[in-house]
């Protein structure tokens, strides 16, 4: 069964930074392209940047220079660094398998927020 467990959401100041922790299991995680997405209150949940197998990345533009997306694959972990963080950034991310609709975990929550 798989389960992705994210962490290290909260409350910053904008201009702040916050790395995001997601932890898998019941996968083959390394063979998995990974990905951060994110629901804002009253928005659909949007891609906010994946990685590949092999550590190729792609961002979206509005996290680009921003953002940096990163795995440990000995750890089964996908991490999201988090920096210049806007109020606009504020939502409920969410790490998943690239692509799938299932094995959504419960989010973590991030505030951005003077």
């Amino acid at each position: 069964q798989v389960q992705l467990v994210e962490s290290g959401g909260g409350l910053v100041q904008p201009g702040g930074s916050l790395r995001l922790t997601c932890a898998g299991s019941g996968l083959i995680f390394s063979s998995k392209t990974m990905a951060w997405y994110r629901q804002a209150p009253g928005k659909q949940r949007e891609l906010v940047a994946d990685i590949s197998s092999g550590g190729s990345r792609h961002y979206r533009d509005f996290v680009k220079g921003r953002f940096t997306i990163s795995r440990d694959n000995a750890k089964n972990t996908v991490y999201l660094q988090m920096n210049s963080l806007k109020p606009e950034d504020t939502a409920v991310y969410y790490c998943n398998i690239y692509g799938a609709a299932d094995y959504w975990g419960q989010g973590t929550q991030v505030t951005v927020s003077s």
